[in-house]
């Protein structure tokens, strides 16, 4: 076999295997090379293990968004501080250049081939089809669907990142296996930054903020997944949730509120039951089965049907801070950012066909202004049907064209994510961009034919006519949850007035002064301003380094000329700045503050 040089990675990936001797490299960290790359860097990896821990089983090595990972079944326990050793084989192999190699079987012959493999065995009988593609590499192969880099050699730019434990095959009631993920890019310089934002990710994770800044708590003996909130994360969140009402209420929208449990014919008429039913919490009352609702629509319908409609009244725009359960595998849990219990900022707006493109369009400038106050960029995708679906093709036709037709009249550029679709119909995505690069997908469009077809809602047309309406699904931040841990993130716990749970923190120098403290703290308090007063029994400059890590906005000091003078001597964390203001004119810049906050 000749020497390949490169593969040329365009519009189109093409097999390595067909590319023809000489060929000049392009390798780049376009989405197709990555892929190409990443998935060949897990093999790399899988060989490096193989060869440090002989008797080693592989099972699955796919990219994912953030890298790629591997999952194994290794008679050594492995951990955060032989990732080092497994790069340094990694790199080993890499100068070797193997060439990387790709040959089919038969699914008989695979099976025959991996006879003492239980791990392959299991993944051979979950492919579809009558063959299985296989990737060589020096004395390691895999099966795997590919595509892969022509050689090793292609393959220096590398690092692992963490240790972790998978079930198999997802299924929390079986095997642990180990995981290990990794990164790969096509150059040493965005590897480089790659590192340098997941270390500034790490300083920035909510988790750690929210247990210094004292925001939010778990409990695994109470209750997995659940998350607690505390006095200054509930503050947070309250601020969060009245921005939002208001912006709700001048748009039209008319709170409501569900019930949390509802009887299980309910979620099989929705198909929840039958499409959703492993992720939901399921009980018996009188000997019925009810479901805690996943989703909040069916209340939302019940509420609709409970007085008729005529043309003349849509849209109608329910909202509803509406509690939601769903049932997460323990190994997916992740802070705020997967939970089992959160509240969506909810609505559906019933409409007719004819007002999908006008509502769709509002919405998004719904979405435009709020992530706008919060400094996101963001992109939109349209999601279309899934494998896992109800309703007719014809229906979903017309419901992704609507959604299609409306951004594209205002030339709003989108992506497509084939198969992405809820379960009832198809929706854009929002996908925002943090302030270190990262993406997050928030906000969600829906637009739904079948609910208002099973659920039989109506409206009277202007021949006084029964016609069947359009339910559209929206939800602007997505949880309050997941939306606050991306907040604490992306402003690195140093949130902005109109949302921080404590605009100041009043620092009295003696005992004398703290009667002034509490004071302009029961005065600040009666305009919405929350502020706490650091009056415990330690030294100034303890009690201001403490202030300061809570990361407000204002440490204010308050001494005997401050007090003589009704002043206070304000240190402003946001602006890097210090500075005396009368204590009125100070309340005064924090109520505006806080009216910045307006959508």
């Amino acid at each position: 076999m000749s020497e390949v040089i490169g593969y040329i990675v365009g519009d189109e990936i093409l097999d390595t295997q067909s590319a023809s001797s000489g060929e000049e490299i392009v390798f780049d960290n376009s989405k197709e090379s990555l892929e190409i790359i990443r998935h060949s860097a897990a093999h790399l990896m899988a060989q490096a293990i193989s060869e440090l821990y002989p008797n080693t089983q592989f099972f699955v090595g796919p990219v994912v968004e953030e890298g790629f990972y591997y999952d194994f079944r290794c008679p050594e326990k492995i951990s955060e501080d032989d990732l080092k050793k497994i790069e340094k084989k990694m790199k080993e192999l890499a100068k070797k250049r193997y060439e990387i190699e790709k040959f089919s079987l038969s699914k008989d012959e695979a099976k025959e081939k991996f006879k003492d493999d239980d791990l392959k065995l299991y993944l051979i009988d979950k492919i579809p089809g009558d063959e299985v593609s296989i990737y060589k590499q020096g004395d390691f192969e895999d099966l795997c669907r590919g595509p892969h880099a022509p050689t090793t050699g292609f393959l220096f730019n590398i690092k692992l990142t963490r240790v972790a434990g998978a079930y198999l095959g997802g299924d929390e009631n079986a095997e642990m296996l180990t995981r290990i993920y990794g990164v790969a890019f096509a150059d040493k310089e965005s590897l480089k930054e790659h590192m340098r934002m997941l270390e500034e990710a790490k300083k920035r994770d909510h988790r750690k903020l929210g247990n210094e800044l004292e925001l939010f708590m778990f409990s695994d003996e109470a209750a997995a997944g659940m998350p607690f909130w505390l006095p200054k994360g509930a503050r947070l969140r309250g601020r969060l949730e009245q921005i939002l009402w208001k912006a709700h209420r001048i748009r039209g929208y008319e709170p409501v509120r569900g019930i949390e449990i509802l009887k299980a014919d309910m979620w099989r008429t929705s198909g929840h039951y039958a499409c959703y039913g492993e992720n939901m919490y399921l009980t018996e009352i009188d000997e019925q089965e009810y479901g805690i609702k996943p989703m909040n629509c069916l209340g939302h319908i019940l509420v609709y049907k409970n007085k008729p409609k005529s043309y003349r009244d849509l849209p109608v725009k329910f909202f509803e801070y509406g509690l939601v359960h769903r049932h997460e595998k323990s190994g997916v849990l992740h802070g705020l950012f997967r939970v089992r219990e959160f509240t969506q900022d909810d609505a559906h707006i019933i409409c007719t066909p004819e007002q999908i493109k006008d509502v769709v369009l509002e919405v998004v400038e719904f979405i435009d202004a709020v992530m706008s106050k919060f400094g996101f960029n963001y992109e939109m995708e349209i999601s279309t049907k899934p494998e896992k679906a109800i309703g007719d093709d014809a229906v979903w036709d017309m419901a992704t064209q609507g959604l299609k037709d409306a951004l594209g009249s205002k030339d709003i550029n989108y992506g497509i994510d084939e198969g992405g679709g809820a379960f009832y119909g198809p929706k854009i995505d929002v996908k925002i961009t943090d302030a270190i690069g990262r993406k997050w997908q928030c906000a969600t469009v829906q637009v739904d034919f079948n609910l208002p077809e099973r659920f039989e809602m109506e409206y009277t047309d202007e021949n006084n006519e029964k016609k069947q309406p359009v339910m559209i699904h929206r939800a602007i931040l997505g949880s309050f949850e997941r939306f606050i841990g991306i907040l604490t993130e992306h402003y690195a716990g140093e949130f902005p007035s109109f949302i921080a749970p404590t605009q100041a923190i009043f620092v009295p120098i003696a005992e004398t002064h703290v009667e002034y403290a509490k004071e302009l703290q029961t005065k600040f308090l009666s305009k919405e301003i929350d502020t706490e007063i650091y009056d415990k029994n330690d030294s100034l400059n303890k009690r201001i380094r403490l202030a300061e890590k809570q990361r407000v906005p204002y440490v204010v000091i308050i001494g005997d000329e401050e007090v003589k003078s009704n002043t206070v001597a304000i240190r402003d964390r946001r602006k890097k700045e210090q500075y005396n203001l009368n204590s009125e004119e100070f309340m005064i810049q924090l109520e505006k503050e806080l009216k910045e906050g307006e959508i």
